[in-house]
This record gives structure tokens, sequence and C-alpha cells, in this order.
């Protein structure tokens, strides 16, 4: 019996120790549920009056109004805020970023993305050209409506080489980045997968792996042309006497024509049906051809693979955008290791949305409502002018 409940203690801790390995690790969350978060964040001052305010408050359609993010709060303004925390390196595990955004204002130009920032950053003048590791969420602007994907590499920023639409509507939504060690990445809006693949292949951080071999080039007799001209056609007979315009047949002379006054009456012209313009021999394939030169590639001496493009050591998270028309509310964001840790948190902020949707809904029609309200009793009132009128002339009759 003793030694049964010591091997069970044992397999328990060892279970134990390895769910505490495999469990992920929330780097940084922040739900701005408090009035304390101005004390975890810091507002840059480079911008000076042309920062824009933010005003710490519930969604438009919330069921908690203790649920709170922050939202953009005035028009035509930039909007500069970091936090900090322990500086992490995501090597040799995913790297998760994710948060919710509510464009409340219906945004028509300004940005609504989150930089993941290393340490050192100067936070009173965080700014536009402060370096970032990551640059991630969406951006709207007239006919560009797409999600940033930013990555930093060797002192440069990357932009991913696809378009990913992102949302547009007036609704929370939640973006997420995933980083995997193995060089891949996904886009998720709402838990749904828009893009994903490698980051070798979709963005340009390296070199090409081969190259166009610069000692080789196109010989000078080499036939690109598909087709030539019929050397063994011959032009028709009679060809050029063919006139381009011809007196129309239909025409007649006006009955009113004087001849003596108007000199003799000659029918106006029309377009050819029989002329073909100038001629040209027929295109025969050309036996010489040898098809499009392609030129050679060779290894690209300057290729080097990096395995490490995945790895960042990050140490805060910053919001750095411009907005024309204010009203953006961010909120839920997660730094961590653990791509489920990040769904389940989506999905928690997704179930609201069902209730958002119904709550514009509800709104819109009650606006329905007033306005058909409105014009009824605006109808009414002319048509009661109408009648006060009719009778006023009738008594004057």
């Amino acid at each position: 019996f003793f030694s049964l409940t010591m091997k069970t203690a044992l397999v328990i801790a060892l279970v134990s120790v390895f769910v505490l390995a495999v469990a992920g690790k929330a780097h940084f969350s922040e739900n701005f549920n408090d009035d304390a978060w101005t004390d975890r964040w810091v507002e840059s001052t480079s911008k000076g009056s042309d920062a824009g305010n933010w005003v710490h408050t519930a969604a438009k359609f919330a069921i908690d109004e203790n649920d709170k993010g922050i939202k953009t709060g005035t028009d035509y303004r930039f909007y500069q805020l970091s936090s900090m925390f322990d500086e992490f390196s995501n090597k040799d595990e995913d790297l998760v970023f994710q948060f919710s955004i509510a464009n409340e204002q219906r945004l028509d130009c300004g940005g609504g993305y989150i930089k993941l920032l290393p340490a050192g950053i100067d936070q009173q003048n965080f700014n536009g050209d402060s370096p970032y590791n990551i640059m991630f969420g969406p951006d709207i602007c007239g006919s560009t409506k797409r999600v940033h994907v930013i990555l930093s590499y060797k002192g440069e920023n990357h932009l991913i080489n696809h378009n990913i639409p992102c949302e547009t509507d007036t609704f929370t939504h939640v973006y997420t980045l995933i980083i995997h060690p193995d060089q891949t990445y996904e886009v998720l809006i709402d838990n749904v997968e828009k893009r994903s693949g490698s980051l070798t292949e979709d963005w340009d951080f390296l070199a090409p792996k081969q190259i166009k071999d610069p000692n080789q080039s196109k010989p000078e007799d080499w036939v690109d042309q598909a087709t030539i001209p019929d050397p063994s056609a011959v032009k028709p007979e009679g060809w050029d006497d063919i006139p381009q315009f011809i007196a129309d047949p239909d025409a007649e002379q006006p009955s009113d024509w004087d001849s003596e006054l108007d000199g003799d009456w000659e029918a106006p012209l029309m377009p050819n049906p029989d002329y073909e313009g100038e001629w040209s021999a027929p295109m025969i394939p050309n036996p010489a051809y040898k098809g499009q030169w392609e030129h050679p590639l060779i290894d690209n001496p300057d290729y080097e693979y990096d395995s490490e493009i995945y790895s960042f050591n990050t140490a805060g998270v910053g919001i750095e955008i411009w907005q024309v028309k204010s009203g953006s509310l961010f909120d839920n964001i997660l730094v961590t290791n653990d791509p489920a840790e990040a769904r389940a948190a989506a999905e928690s902020v997704i179930a609201l949305r069902d209730h958002e949707k119904k709550a514009q809904a509800a709104e819109d029609e009650a606006a329905r409502l007033e306005r058909e309200e409105e014009m009824a009793r605006l109808e009414a009132e002319l048509e009661e002018e109408e009648e006060e009128e009719d009778a006023h002339l009738h008594d004057e009759l």
C-alpha cells in the first residue's frame, strides 16, 4: 500500500511538472478595466498640441459598463501611448500578439494597429521614428483597407508581400498574429485564419536564393519573334485602286436644289465597305522561332539563410497612430506564447459581438421609426396648411 501510494504521488508530481512546463505564459495582458491603467501606460509628449485625448470608456453597446477600453477622442490628432514590461525572447517558442478594436466611428482614414517594442524605448518621446519589432493591425484610408504585418529585421522594417483585408464595420473585432519557431505565421481575425505562410517567402528579409547569371546574355542570333509576314503572299491586283470613300448610293438630290444657284449636286461621301486599308502580308509561324529567351540562374553568393528571423527580444507594447476621425476603442491586448490561451480570450470577446449587432439593429430600427414619425408629422402639417389655405380662398370667394 505504501509503495503504491508513493508511486501514485510520484506520477502526480511528474504530471504536475509536465503541465507547468507546457503551460503558456502571458508576457503582457491589458484589459483597461481599472482606472489605474494610466499608471501602466505612458502618453508621449512628442506631438504636443497635436496629440489627441484618450477616453477611458466602455464600448457603445457594452453588456457590462465596467468592461472598458481606451478610445481615441479627438479628430485629426496623433495618438502615442506605450507600456513596458520585463523583456523576453520568443526564441524556440510561439509568439502570439492579439488585441481587439472597435471602430465605432466607422473609420474612414486612420490607423488601428499596435506595435511590439524592444527595450530602451524613450516613452516620453515615443513616436513614429521609435524602433519596433512588430507593427500589426488594421489600417484604413480611402480605398486602402488592410491588415498591416510589418516585422523588423536587422534594423529595417519589412511589410508583408500580401494584402490582407481588414474589417470595416463598427463592431468589435479581434486581430491575432502568431509567429512560430519554424518560421511560419498565421494572421487571424475573430479566430478565423486570413493568411498564413512562411516568413522567408512572404517577406523580403533575405537576399534571393538565385540570381541571373551576370556572365550570360541573350545570343545575338536568338530569334524570339513568334510570327513573321508570309514571304510568299502577294498583294491582290487592284488592291490600291479601291477608294476609302465612295458616294452614298442611297442619297438623293434635294427637291429644292437649284443647279444654277447651288451648282451641280454631288452625293455625300460614305466609307467604302470594300476598302480594307493598307495591304500587309498575313502572319505565319516563324520557322526560326526559338521561344522566349530565359536568363539562366545561378546560386546567389550573397544568400544566407537565417533560422532566427522569427525571434525577437520584446519589452513593450505601443500604440502610435494618426486618425482623421476619432472613435476607435482598443482593448484586450495580449502577448503570450500560447495560441490556445489567445484563442480562448478571443472567443470571450467575439461572443459579445452578437449583442453588439442586435443592439445596433434595434438602434437602427428605432431611428427608422423616428424618421417615419417625423415624416408623417410633416406631411400632416403640410396637409393641414393646405386645408387652411383652401378654406381661406373659399371664404374670399
